[in-house]
C-alpha cells in the first residue's frame, strides 16, 4: 500500500508540474521603472555628447566682435618744448637776495598778521 500511495503521488506531481509551467518562479533581476528610465535618458544623453561636433573657429570670427589694437602715440614732454628760451631766460634773470630789496629807494612791504586770536574768558575751574 505505501508503494501504491508513493507511485500516486509521483503521478500527481507530474500532472500538477505539466499543468502549471507559469507558476514557476525564477529568480531574475528586475530593475524598478524609475531605474530603467533614468538610465534611457542617461544614456540618450551621454549619447548626443559623444555625438556632439563643435563648429570649427575661423580667424575671421572675432572681426566684428574685437576692435584692432593700436599704440597710443607718447605724449610730448613738458620739458622738451623750448628749453632753449626758457636756458636763456633763466641767464638773464636778475638774481633776487633775501633781505636786499631790488629798488634802494623804497622799503620793504610790511607783512600783516591776518590770524586773529579770541581773547580768553578767565573761569575758574570747576572740581
Amino acid at each position: 500500500m505505501l508503494a501504491q500511495s508513493i507511485r500516486a503521488s509521483r503521478q500527481v506531481l507530474v500532472r500538477v508540474a505539466r499543468q502549471q509551467p507559469a507558476r514557476i518562479s525564477r529568480r531574475t533581476f528586475i530593475v524598478p521603472t524609475a531605474v530603467r528610465q533614468a538610465d534611457l535618458v542617461q544614456d540618450m544623453y551621454l549619447r548626443e555628447l559623444k555625438a556632439y561636433k563643435p563648429p570649427q573657429v575661423k580667424a575671421s570670427d572675432a572681426e566684428g566682435h574685437v576692435q584692432k589694437f593700436t599704440i597710443p602715440k607718447a605724449p610730448p614732454s613738458p620739458e622738451e618744448s623750448d628749453i632753449a628760451s626758457e636756458l636763456k631766460a633763466y641767464e638773464t634773470q636778475q638774481v633776487e637776495i633775501e633781505g636786499s630789496s631790488s629798488s634802494e629807494g623804497t622799503s620793504a612791504p610790511v607783512e600783516e598778521d591776518w590770524f586773529e586770536e579770541e581773547p580768553e574768558d578767565e573761569v575758574p575751574a570747576a572740581h
